[in-house]
C-alpha cells in the first residue's frame, strides 16, 4: 500500500528524492492555486470576487474638450455691447443737456457782436443770436461744397464782412446757392452793396474729420470750414456768424432761382442718436447672452459620447 500510495503522492506534491551526507532528503514543492473556473466550475455566481455589471455600471464620459476658444470670444461679445450700451445712456443725457443749453441760448434776444472777440470765449456762446453791421467783401468770398439741399447740389457762400469802426473782418456763412450759381456773374442779385446789418449764430469752430479732404485755399477749393485757415487766408478775425432767416418756402425758391443765398433756420441742429444706440447695443447683447446659455446648456452629441468600460468584466 504504501509502495503505490507514495510515488503517486511523490510525483504529484514533492520532488523527486534527493541525496546528499549519506542520508535522503524530501524537498516539497508548492503548485499554483488552481483556477476559479476550475475550483468553482462554470457558474460565475460561485465566485465571491465577481464583479456584474450591476456593481460597476459603465459610465458615459465626453471625450477632448468640452468647448474651444470660441466661447470665450462669444462671452465677450454680450458683455462689450452692454457696456457700450451703458456708454451709451451718458451720452444721451450729455446730448440732450447740451440741446437744452443751446436751445435755452437762442430763445434769448439778439446781442450786438463787440468789436473784438476772444476766440476762446466763442465756446461759451455757441449758438448765441449775435447781430454786426458791416459790408461784405465779395472779392475775398469763399465757396465751401459740394452740399445738397433737397437732394440739389451746391455750395456755401462765405463772405468776410468788413465791420465799422475799426475795419475789423469776421466770416459770415451766408448759405446755401445751386451750383449752376457758383460764378458771381450769374448771381448779381445775391451780391449785396452797402452798409448791411447781419443777423445769425455765433458758432464756435468745427473739427475735420479724416473722410474730409484737406483744403486748397491757393486753389479756391473749400472742402469744410476750417475757421482758422479761412480767417488767415482773407486776413479776418477766426470768428464764424451763420446768417439766418424764418423757414420759408416760397421765399427758399426765389432766393435759389436768382443765386440770393438761403440761410439756415435759427434752431439747434445737433443730432441725437443716442436712444437708438442704446437699444442696438442692449438688444445685441441680450441675443448673445441668450446664445452662450443655449450653448453652455447643450447636451453633448453622440459623436461626443464615449462608454468607459469596466475592465473586470
Amino acid at each position: 500500500m504504501r509502495s503505490t500510495v507514495f510515488p503517486t503522492i511523490l510525483r504529484s506534491r514533492f520532488l523527486p528524492l534527493q541525496t546528499g551526507f549519506g542520508r535522503n532528503r524530501l524537498y516539497l514543492k508548492c503548485s499554483p492555486p488552481a483556477p476559479a473556473w476550475r475550483r468553482y466550475g462554470h457558474n460565475p455566481a460561485d465566485d465571491p470576487t465577481f464583479s456584474s455589471i450591476v456593481d460597476n455600471p459603465p459610465q458615459l464620459v465626453r471625450t477632448g474638450q468640452k468647448h474651444g476658444p470660441g466661447l470665450i470670444i462669444l462671452l465677450l461679445i454680450p458683455i462689450t455691447a452692454f457696456a457700450l450700451g451703458t456708454w451709451q445712456v451718458f451720452r444721451l443725457q450729455w446730448k440732450t443737456e447740451l440741446i437744452t443749453k443751446f436751445e435755452d441760448r437762442i430763445l434769448k434776444p439778439p446781442l450786438p457782436l463787440p468789436p473784438q472777440v476772444n476766440p476762446l470765449a466763442i465756446k461759451d456762446f455757441d449758438y448765441r443770436r449775435v447781430y454786426a453791421t458791416g459790408l461784405f467783401r465779395h472779392d475775398q468770398e469763399m465757396l465751401i461744397g459740394p452740399r445738397i439741399r433737397d437732394g440739389n447740389d451746391g455750395y456755401l457762400v462765405v463772405t468776410p464782412l468788413e465791420r465799422e469802426g475799426d475795419g475789423s473782418k469776421i466770416l459770415v456763412n451766408r448759405g446755401w446757392i445751386p451750383k449752376k450759381l457758383m460764378r458771381q456773374v450769374d448771381r448779381k442779385a445775391g451780391l449785396t452793396c452797402g452798409t448791411v446789418t447781419v443777423e445769425g449764430l455765433l458758432r464756435e469752430p468745427w473739427k475735420k474729420n479724416m473722410f474730409t479732404p484737406d483744403n486748397r485755399p491757393e486753389l479756391g477749393q473749400f472742402f469744410f470750414p476750417d475757421v482758422e485757415q479761412m480767417a488767415k487766408f482773407s486776413g479776418s478775425d477766426p470768428v464764424w456768424i451763420e446768417e439766418t432767416m424764418e423757414p420759408d418756402l416760397l421765399k427758399a425758391y426765389d432766393r435759389e432761382a436768382v443765386g440770393i443765398p438761403i440761410g439756415r433756420p435759427p434752431e439747434v441742429n445737433l443730432r441725437n442718436n443716442h436712444t437708438q444706440y442704446i437699444f442696438t447695443w442692449y438688444a445685441l447683447s441680450a441675443a448673445t447672452a441668450i446664445m452662450f446659455w443655449m450653448i453652455v446648456r447643450k447636451p453633448p452629441s453622440d459623436v461626443a459620447r464615449r462608454v468607459r468600460l469596466n475592465k473586470e468584466w
